[in-house]
């Protein structure tokens, strides 16, 4: 089992190089964060504002776009078929890409962090916070490779799904009607803990909230994977 999750994420990270729009993904956001900490400097701007919204908007895109994209097109390539015919299991397989893209992930959001001068347990939180952001998205996106038959189809979802994730929690900064909405994602709750690391509070609402995303994505996920059986 070691040896197929080996050659699993030494093959993602060999793909990785050549796939640009992929790896762009895991660039863009700690480098906006670097470029907008450093340059901007408004009066009465929230203190870790861009870490905070680029940290949750790389939730919202990264780990969910690069894992639907990798399963779109191994399925397309037919990839899979060759994996299953080398006795490399299903959840080996996820197991491998887990690793690759999540680590790459925690990578980057650990630049987000020393950016925006979270230190100590203040960093940690941020940390996990963003952990529990990226299995969320990662299982999120599984889901919609496992869904695409073609990388067209995943991109198709993709898009507006990670428009959802990215973009509504900072819009629910000015829409009260948008908040209603917004705050049963779990990029919402994430955004509202990131935004209180000194004081963190997780209220129940916040809790049945993460918990029924998590168990809908899982059950997602299960459910489609038994119809796939990639």
């Amino acid at each position: 089992m070691k040896n197929h999750i080996k050659a699993i994420l030494w093959k993602q990270l060999k793909d990785t190089i050549k796939n640009k729009a992929i790896l762009i993904q895991f660039i863009m956001f700690p480098l906006m964060t670097i470029i907008m900490e450093n340059a901007m400097n408004m009066q009465d701007m929230p203190p870790h504002f861009f870490v905070n919204l680029f940290g949750i908007m790389y939730v919202g895109m990264a780990s969910l776009t690069s894992i639907a994209a990798i399963i779109a097109e191994e399925k397309e390539k037919n990839t899979l078929r060759v994996l299953k015919m080398c006795n490399v299991r299903a959840f080996e397989y996820l197991i491998g890409n887990a690793i690759y893209i999540i680590v790459i992930c925690m990578i980057g959001s650990l630049i987000m962090g020393l950016t925006g001068g979270y230190t100590g347990i203040d960093l940690l939180r941020f940390m996990l916070i963003m952990f529990v952001g990226h299995i969320c998205s990662f299982l999120l996106g599984a889901t919609i490779g496992l869904v695409s038959k073609n990388q067209m189809v995943a991109t198709s979802i993709t898009v507006p799904v990670m428009m959802v994730l990215s973009f509504l929690p900072m819009l629910s900064m000015f829409n009260e009607t948008i908040k209603k909405f917004s705050k049963f994602l779990f990029s919402e709750q994430l955004y509202l803990l990131v935004n209180h690391l000194e004081q963190i509070k997780i209220t129940w609402e916040t809790g049945v909230i993460m918990i029924g995303n998590i168990i809908l994505i899982i059950a997602a996920f299960l459910i489609i994977y038994k119809k796939d059986n990639i």
